[in-house]
């Protein structure tokens, strides 16, 4: 996957992560809460996998 894709999913799954969690909260369904908060953090580590792909790429185009 390259990072762009990583960082577009990654952020898709923030957003969607925060509504379902925010979606539980109010409606007071623990369990839907949860998923948000797990999807939330899982579009944060492709994110940091995107951007740590593109610091790669840009120390190796120094060289």
């Amino acid at each position: 996957m390259s990072s762009i894709e990583d960082k577009i999913k990654g952020v898709a799954n923030q957003v969607v992560g925060k509504v379902k969690e925010e979606v539980g909260h109010i409606t007071n369904d623990k369990k839907l809460e949860g998923e948000g908060v797990a999807q939330n953090l899982k579009g944060k580590v492709q994110k940091a996998t995107g951007d740590a792909k593109d610091a790669v790429k840009s120390g190796i185009d120094k060289l």
